[in-house]
């Protein structure tokens, strides 16, 4: 694709069976617009999107090459072919920012690829807990997040998705090499995490665990089972676009996990944009 602007955030959402993932999107977009108005923000989608919240809609340039499955991952690293920006961050369709983004160009704008490690609890702390990670664990692995994602057009990059496709095409070879992957389905994260060990680590991330995120995952916020979402065990409330949990406001972006939220933030966020004009 061509470059129609230097800087911008791309989210790439397609819906499946269960889950409006164009919805999340539109959420993260209206919280990306609230907090940085003039940015510029890119959908890649198979839908027939027209909200205007989106400076640009793209389809997949390749078309769905994973039409019967449920996630929807193997598409992902047509992300870089789809992006109208010289400089891009993704960002996971269910999350929301809780205040401008922005200086965070500055933290990448010397590097070609940046992918986030680590994440936080929603007390904003560092996170150790290990539960979703065994197989990261067991592998010696990064311990990568495609939630937060930056590429700069370059060779670099280029290299890098082109791994990223090449593993989830091959996962059923590639998952054997591995140590107790014999039948894990491939996952964006994982996937990013081998690729950047074939590459090396350094070249794809930063020193320090930044960017970060606050994870809803429930054994990371001290859950004790998987079995009931955190939206049934804590109270939360949105303000002025701010999303505070259990009193606690969050200061970093929020993958909020339970999808079922995304409704009541996309209507919160559309509420404020509308008053401002």
């Amino acid at each position: 694709m061509a470059v129609e602007f230097e800087r911008g955030y791309l989210i790439i959402a397609q819906n499946t069976r269960d889950i409006d993932y164009v919805s999340c999107a539109r959420a993260l977009a209206r919280s990306l617009r609230w907090w940085m108005p003039d940015c510029r923000i890119c959908l890649v989608t198979d839908t027939d999107e027209k909200d205007p919240v989106f400076d640009r809609v793209r389809p997949l340039p390749y078309g769905d090459q994973d039409p019967d499955g449920q996630w929807k991952l193997s598409n992902d690293w047509q992300s870089f072919h789809a992006s109208p920006f010289r400089e891009t961050i993704k960002l996971e369709a269910d999350m929301i920012i809780n205040g401008p983004i922005d200086h965070w160009w500055s933290w990448f704008e010397h590097r070609d690829v940046v992918v986030s490690h680590g994440m936080r609890d929603y007390l904003n702390d560092v996170s150790d807990c290990r539960a979703y990670r065994r197989h990261w664990d067991d592998n010696d692995l990064p311990d990568l997040y495609n939630a937060i994602t930056y590429w700069r057009l370059s060779a670099t990059a280029a290299e890098f998705f082109q791994w990223v496709k090449q593993l989830f095409e091959n996962w059923s070879t590639v998952r054997r090499t591995l140590k107790y992957c014999d039948s894990l389905p491939a996952n964006t994260d994982m996937i990013y995490a081998v690729a950047a060990k074939c590459m090396g680590v350094e070249r794809v991330t930063l020193p320090d665990p930044w960017p970060s995120m606050i994870h809803m995952k429930p054994a990371v916020n001290y859950l004790k089972t998987d079995a009931r979402p955190w939206t049934d065990e804590f109270v939360y409330e949105l303000v002025e676009g701010r999303l505070r949990i259990n009193s606690v406001e969050q200061t970093w972006p929020v993958h909020y996990h339970d999808k079922r939220l995304s409704k009541e933030l996309e209507e919160h966020y559309g509420q404020l944009l509308a008053s401002r004009h």
